[in-house]
């Protein structure tokens, strides 16, 4: 049986994506069960081993056993290994490994990376369950939009960050690890981090920290993200929205509601708060969506949204549980505005609706801005054909149109445009009726 330095030799040889899953393959025929447990070593994202830096080899030693280097990793991983204690564990192995295990394999265990151009799902697709490496994964959230069913009962709203995801994982004894939605692991928010550890105690088992880091520019905040060196992230803020621990979000399931989530994140947050300036939960709101106060609340959210310049509301079931899946349990939804806007003209179809209405012209004022407008979205087809066949029935009659903002136009100070507007109804049956 090759030894697992020797498979990533011939990984490494090989430029084309269907030999080196042959070479995979291999190895499960032979049960090399030495060289899956490294792989999901190095490309499991939740093990981590707390060194940043670990020497290529350059000479031979004797050579190390499996279990000696297994039995270091644990310990870097369970962090009772730590700092200086750490690095000279790690020195030590370096030391007595040859050239080839330790440059090829051991090394490329420690810093998560075994450059031979695959990653855990290139070996998931080529091995049985038992070699299987878990993939992170988080919640996520599907488009409202396409799941308007969902949205009614009672629901909790809050508003969608344009930010970078952030899973932040807990550890009692004080240890943080960051990671992307995609499982890469962030050390350019040292000042979070920082913040977290000093109330770390309060948790009696690792947990899991849900949310969005923001700064004072998006586009800044994306060039920090990744960056090795010279890394100026001190604004940036951790804007929290769920926890759970960290078994749970191994085993891919909440035991508890978003409700007591919420709660439970606010119970650890408040006692904090003086005391983490770059830390902050979320605000929530409950709103009941199949009454009429409930409605009128949830407009005035995506107004205060548009207002704020937030990317969009979330909408989560108070009842769910968490799951590392996108799940109609979040919904997104783009922040709105609704206006009434008076018919002032019609236009002809292009394309597909040649012959039958295009678009409805509409103006009016609302908020004291004078908007005038184009809506052809929204309506069926059999509007577009009724409407056109009866034009002049439509002028003068007021519609609600639903966009996304008000937008000035360049070209006349006084007037303002809607950005994607989307035609509602009609709000009367006569011209000038608004019911």
């Amino acid at each position: 049986m090759l030894k697992p330095w020797q498979v990533i030799e011939l990984i490494e040889c090989e430029s084309g994506r269907l030999a080196k899953e042959g070479i995979i393959r291999k190895q499960v025929e032979a049960d090399n069960t030495e060289f899956f447990r490294g792989c999901r070593a190095a490309l499991d994202s939740m093990i981590t081993y707390g060194i940043k830096a670990v020497s290529e080899k350059s000479g031979n030693g004797k050579g190390i056993t499996p279990d000696s280097f297994w039995n270091t990793a644990q310990a870097l991983a369970e962090r009772r290994l730590t700092g200086n204690d750490a690095q000279a564990a790690v020195a030590h192995l370096r030391m007595n490994a040859t050239q080839d295990e330790w440059n090829l394999w051991y090394r490329r265990i420690l810093i998560k990376d075994l450059r031979c151009g695959v990653s855990e799902k290139t070996i998931n697709a080529q091995v049985p369950e038992q070699y299987q490496i878990p993939v992170f994964s988080c919640q996520l959230a599907h488009d409202g939009a396409n799941h308007e069913s969902k949205v009614t009962g009672q629901k909790i709203i809050e508003v969608k960050l344009d930010g970078v995801r952030v899973i932040t994982i807990v550890y009692p004894n004080g240890t943080v690890n960051m990671y992307s939605r995609n499982g890469k692991e962030l050390a350019n928010f040292p000042h979070i981090a920082q913040q977290i550890v000093k109330h770390a105690l309060y948790f009696r088992e690792p947990m899991v920290l849900d949310g969005e880091v923001m700064s004072s520019s998006f586009q800044d905040l994306m060039k920090q993200v990744h960056r090795k060196s010279d890394v100026q992230s001190t604004d940036a803020v951790l804007n929290l929205f769920d926890i759970l621990s960290l078994r749970e979000f191994q085993a891919g399931v909440s035991d508890d509601t978003q409700t007591v989530r919420s709660r439970s994140l606010v119970a650890w947050y408040l006692p904090i708060a003086d005391h983490v300036p770059n830390i902050t939960v979320v605000g929530q709101e409950l709103v009941d969506l199949d009454t009429a106060k409930g409605l009128t609340r949830f407009k005035m959210i995506n107004t205060q949204a548009v207002a704020g310049g937030y990317e969009g509301i979330m909408i989560k079931d108070p009842e769910a549980v968490y799951q590392t899946k996108r799940t109609v349990a979040w919904l997104k939804q783009k922040p709105f505005i609704e206006v009434s806007l008076t018919v002032v003209g019609v236009e002809e179809g292009t394309g597909k609706n040649l012959g039958r209405l295009g678009a409805l012209i509409v103006e009016g004022t609302d908020d004291g801005k004078m908007i005038r407008t184009n809506v052809g979205s929204g309506l069926t087809d059999a509007q577009r054909d009724a409407i056109w066949a009866d034009r002049a029935a439509v002028i003068g009659q007021v519609v609600e149109v639903r966009a996304d903002a008000a937008t000035q136009n360049q070209d006349s100070d006084g007037e303002w445009s809607l950005r994607f507007p989307r035609f509602k109804g009609f709000r009367g049956f006569e011209p000038g009726e608004k019911l």
